[in-house]
């Protein structure tokens, strides 16, 4: 989709938006859901993901619609959109711990005892390979971008791409300033712990990124733009009043980074900002 800079105050700049929300179970994660589970033998336990949401969503989703029993562990910050499609979707859901950190525990105790193949929500080889599909199709529709925005949680979203056009584009990671995961990454040189809050804690915050992604990120996408939740809100709104899309907020965070200059977009540019995700619930924009 495209649009032009000025109606946000970006003069002289095109964008090209890539409306990952629109996917099925309202994420890019669809992607990496349905590769991770077409690409293995799963035992009758069947899968275990953990997730602030969106992962456990995409998961249920390709889980129903293969006919594969899924139990999901997210916790308590996830929102109760995403908590109502789990269960919709048929998964076996268990709420617990403050952060995505502790889903992943005790998904991993899950495992265990249970014999369920772990699906990852990006720190697996399958589900970077399903999120980098988001490149091969978006180089193919917008050939002549001259940056990529992406938000990064644990960055198998970034990396799947940043893979994909392997040094062709500028892919720059959007993060938010309360969960800077890739950044403190980049500046320790390996994935280190870095804090997990802000508005967006429940797709963006994870305790370290991956890593697989990592060393593919400090190749191909070693930039970083910062955003504060009060850009991620007015891009929300921006978003929403402008176009009528409703964007969760790490589904706006990449296009927070050039509302609020954060990412300086050069006049004549073709800029591409991807729109990764709308699992929210209703929202009064005003």
């Amino acid at each position: 989709m495209e649009a032009e800079g000025a109606d946000f105050g970006l003069d002289g700049v095109k964008l090209v938006f890539k409306l990952e929300y629109l996917q099925h179970a309202g994420s890019f994660k669809t992607r990496g859901a349905f590769n991770s589970l077409l690409s293995r033998s799963l035992p009758k336990a069947g899968v275990v993901a953990a997730s602030g949401g969106n992962h456990g969503a995409a998961v249920a989703y390709a889980a129903m619609k293969l006919g594969v029993r899924a139990t999901i562990f997210v916790p308590v910050v996830a929102s109760p959109a995403k908590i109502e499609q789990i269960r919709g979707y048929g998964a076996h859901l268990e709420i617990g711990g403050e952060r995505y950190a502790d889903a992943l525990e005790a998904s991993e105790r899950f495992v265990e005892r249970s014999g369920a193949a772990p699906i990852h929500a990006y720190d697996q080889y399958p589900t970077l390979e399903g999120q980098g599909t988001v490149g091969l199709e978006l180089e193919s529709q917008a050939p002549k971008l001259d940056a990529l925005l992406v938000a990064v949680g644990g960055g198998g979203l970034l990396g799947g791409i940043a893979a994909w056009y392997a040094g062709r584009l500028s892919v720059i990671g959007v993060e938010p300033e309360s969960a800077p995961t890739l950044t403190r990454a980049l500046e320790a040189g390996a994935p280190v712990d870095a804090p997990a809050g802000g508005i967006a804690a429940d797709s963006l915050a994870p305790r370290r990124v991956g890593e697989l992604m990592f060393p593919i990120a400090r190749r191909y996408a070693p930039r970083t733009v910062l955003v504060t939740d009060e850009a991620i809100r007015a891009a929300q709104l921006a978003l929403w009043k402008s176009l009528r899309i409703v964007a969760e907020p790490g589904g706006a965070a990449a296009f927070a980074s050039l509302l609020s200059h954060r990412f300086a977009a050069d006049r004549g540019s073709t800029i591409g900002v991807l729109l990764c995700g709308a699992n929210t619930a209703a929202v009064k924009f005003d």
